[in-house]
């Protein structure tokens, strides 16, 4: 007999659940089943008259397909109206928001039920969603951003967002029901000001220039005509980034932001306005066996003009040279003031052998994804990199930073990691003093063991060597939170935002942090809930919302955040607490503690 068949077929797929379910249902099963009831008919009504068909409804989930994925937006769109209408007329805490994701893609068919990637993308996006909310993935954005301009909607770009069970990171969009400004990927609405980081549905305005020339990078086209040489155009890119970063007389946006604009055709004055600079740099790098011809132009965004360009066709060994002669060509360009420090600096070769140079690059092109999957590529690249070239501090200090992520990311438990960090990053040190990543490395080493004066030393050395470094800054901020100056922390924060307006969630927890520390409850509730639309299963983003929850008085959403904690992380809280978070003021933990156990903790 012949193999059955696997049938399959492209769909658009719809995924939604009820916010806080398990509360509602601990208070009043009742009512929270009459509730659900009624919401979903009226939510399979909807999705029958845009022709889609509900698949599956367990518990308080319910999965539907479309064959149009503008239906499928339509639909989601009508319900979350629907039903907020409907809420309207129940007490606050009876209210049943539902959180909806979308995505497009392939699906295996088996009998009335649907299977696959296409599916799960379409239920990770849905824990991102706000209750109330909508998310996307990107190819359901760039399918429906021109054609639903009748609803009034706006799109909020996420970024590239890891997931669960999902091998690449997936592009995600929040749907602003309410807003009229749609933003294209290349044209994103910024996700969070940096001044005023609260308000998360307003089209971004224009981003005032700081007080010094400022610049973003953009990454570098490769011209090899071979995708394999993308890691080095990326390469040169991030190099010509970190050179101008460390330059106190400029502003200088971070990687993170400006790779989001990689393979767009972007307008200069359009990217100076998103990213709040006047000055763009642009180019292209053509690696061809031992040559490599790179160009560059620097241009004024305010007004078109091109301050400087050139080409370089050169030797693959003088790659260091032409990128000290470009940083060069932009000081000189934009009168920019070196301090006897950074003229020292600038012309160091970071290593001699181009074959572990290539390697660093591979290794900083996986470092990017922050996957588990990816950061063991990182290593063993760096690692490669270390056996070709004993003295090359930098890829010490890069693979510092592998094992510190390992850490932070909870995708190891080896109690030996961060003495592995520590000692990589020691060793880069005695290397090259000047590698900004090497001291935070050693910063959060020294957080860990609670050695709180040695940890703010090796912070404030790594913002004193790259002034530019968002992750410099949110990591002097994080140390300083927790060593009691953490109103200190909440400018070093918002300066990170700053220079890095695409920021990746890991600063809305230090943000959140900051103002709670500082007694500032409700940003810091705000803060803590865009960052777990973000990424849902943030544990301490979970306990520190249930800690400012407490503190408002809000008790029923505190429970609620603190069940969210014992899913993620079975294991007691109050037995734990002192050893896994590194505050010097015990007082504060105590209060934690004591919160816990009124709201039920054993």
């Amino acid at each position: 007999m012949a193999p059955q068949e696997v049938e399959r077929k492209l769909a658009a797929i719809l995924s939604a659940d009820v916010k806080g379910y398990s509360r509602l249902m601990g208070e009043d099963e009742i009512a929270t089943i009459r509730t659900l009831t009624s919401y979903r008919t009226a939510m399979a009504t909807l999705i029958q008259q845009y022709k889609g068909r509900v698949v599956d409804s367990p518990g308080d989930n319910l999965l539907a397909e479309f064959a149009s994925v503008v239906d499928a937006v339509q639909c989601a769109v009508e319900i979350q109206r629907e039903l907020k209408a409907r809420n309207a007329d129940l007490p606050a805490a009876k209210r049943m928001e539902f959180r909806i994701g979308i995505n497009l893609g392939d699906v295996i068919v088996e009998g009335q039920r649907i299977y696959g990637d296409g599916v799960n993308i379409a239920a990770r996006l849905e824990g991102l969603a706000e209750p109330g909310g909508i998310c996307i993935s990107g190819i359901v954005h760039d399918q429906v951003e021109n054609k639903l301009n009748s609803l009034s909607l706006g799109y909020e770009y996420l970024g590239e967002q890891t997931v669960k069970n999902i091998a690449r990171p997936v592009s995600v969009y929040r749907i602003l029901l309410e807003s009229g400004t749609v933003s294209r990927r290349g044209e994103v609405t910024l996700p969070l000001q940096p001044m005023r980081p609260l308000v998360a549905s307003e089209s971004a305005p224009t981003i005032a220039l700081p007080d010094k020339p400022s610049i973003a990078v953009l990454p570098f086209a490769n011209l090899s005509g071979d995708p394999e040489q993308e890691y080095f155009s990326d390469g040169i890119t991030e190099d010509l980034i970190t050179d101008l970063s460390k330059l106190s007389g400029l502003f200088v946006i971070s990687r993170h932001s400006v790779f989001l604009y990689k393979g767009k055709a972007v307008k200069p004055e359009q990217v100076g306005q998103e990213l709040g600079v006047r000055y763009l740099l642009e180019g292209s790098v053509r690696k061809v066996g031992n040559r490599v011809r790179i160009t560059g132009q620097l241009v004024d965004t305010t007004t078109g003009y091109h301050l400087w360009a050139d080409r370089y066709d050169r030797e693959l060994q003088d790659i260091f040279a032409v990128q000290d002669e470009v940083t060069r060509k932009i000081v000189t360009a934009l009168e920019v003031k070196l301090t006897e420090g950074e003229q020292g600096r600038l012309g160091r070769t970071p290593t001699n052998n181009l074959e572990a140079y290539e390697y660093f690059l591979r290794g900083l092109e996986s470092f990017a994804h922050r996957t588990p999957e990816s950061n063991e590529q990182a290593r063993q690249m760096f690692e490669r990199a270390i056996a070709l070239d004993a003295n090359f501090a930098a890829a010490y200090a890069r693979l510092g930073r592998v094992y510190m992520i390992e850490w932070a990311f909870q995708w190891s438990e080896d109690p030996q990691i961060p003495a592995r960090a520590a000692a990589l990053a020691r060793q880069a040190v005695s290397l090259d003093d000047a590698l900004p990543g090497a001291h935070q490395t050693l910063a959060y080493v020294y957080l860990l063991r609670k050695e709180f004066d040695q940890a703010i030393i090796e912070a404030e050395r790594a913002v004193t060597l790259d002034p530019n470094d968002a992750d410099a800054c949110v990591t002097l901020g994080e140390v300083l939170s927790c060593a009691g100056r953490a109103q200190e922390a909440v400018g070093l924060v918002e300066k990170a935002l700053r220079l890095d307006p695409y920021y990746p969630p890991s600063y809305l927890f230090a943000l959140g942090q900051a103002y709670y520390l500082t007694g500032r409850y409700d940003e810091a509730i705000t803060a803590f809930k865009r960052l777990l639309t973000r990424n849902p299963e943030h544990l301490r983003a979970h306990f520190f919302l249930a800690m400012a929850y407490n503190e408002t008085g809000r008790k029923a959403e505190a429970r609620e955040e603190i069940e969210a904690c014992g899913r993620l992380s079975p294991s007691s809280y109050i037995r734990r607490m002192r050893q896994i978070i590194p505050y010097k003021d015990q007082s504060l933990v105590d209060r934690w503690i004591n919160a816990l156990h009124e709201l039920g903790v054993e």
